[in-house]
């Protein structure tokens, strides 16, 4: 195992995570009395691995077809993209 390649991933997308619309979704339904917070965890955990897995499979494919240097260039883009529509709408 790549350990740098792991630290990587784990800390971009724990970060990426933290105060997201999927965090604040696990907090409202862990608050309810009535639902055990266990069955939130392991429910929201699960969510959590299935589309990290098909966002692995989908960059799996895509380079297939788009090189690696390319591929970087547009999600730079992308990501340069949304922080400007979000700068615009604030």
């Amino acid at each position: 195992m790549d350990w740098k390649v792991f630290a990587t991933v784990f800390a971009s997308v724990f970060v990426a995570e933290l105060g997201d619309k999927t965090q604040l979704a696990t907090m409202l339904f862990a608050s309810k009395a009535t639902v055990s917070r266990w069955n939130v965890f392991l429910a929201a955990s699960a969510a959590l691995v299935v589309s990290s897995a098909i966002g692995v499979l989908a960059g799996q494919f895509v380079s297939t077809v788009i090189g690696e240097k390319v591929l970087h260039w547009i999600a730079g883009l992308g990501f340069l993209a949304i922080g400007v529509w979000t700068l615009c709408r604030a």
